[in-house]
């Protein structure tokens, strides 16, 4: 949780200098075709603009999630028995319709959690 936090109030802040450094650029209203610049029309801009740069991050975004998955997936294995946790898993996945093998290269683009299969054998290791 606090690795997500500060990832995220990392971003921000670059996001939000980035906005600062845009606003002073008279390029930047210009290439997209408007002719008086404003801190408003800055914001609005750049919220548009903004997805088209972050889609490289996903990826990294997604990895880490998955990562903090795991992470999560040892405590709680930990925390109780690894074969319990696998059925509510595998539960949690059929009752949101969600596809127990998704393509991997998709999953590994834009899905914040591993594929069910994966953290099951993720959890069947931790079996005793």
């Amino acid at each position: 949780m606090r690795k997500g936090l500060i990832l995220n109030a990392v971003i921000t802040l670059v996001g939000l200098g980035i906005l600062a450094w845009l606003i002073k650029q008279d390029a930047f209203y210009q290439a997209l075709g408007v002719s008086h610049a404003s801190n408003y029309m800055a914001l609005v801009l750049f919220s548009m603009v903004m997805p088209l740069f972050s889609i490289y991050l996903q990826p990294v975004m997604s990895f880490l999630s998955r990562k903090h998955e795991f992470e999560a997936d040892d405590f709680a294995a930990e925390q109780s028995q690894p074969q319990t946790l696998i059925k509510a898993l595998v539960k949690l996945y059929r009752d949101n319709a969600n596809t127990l093998t998704p393509d991997p290269l998709y999953s590994a683009f834009h899905d914040s959690h591993p594929p069910a299969p994966v953290r099951v054998a993720h959890l069947s290791a931790k079996i005793s």
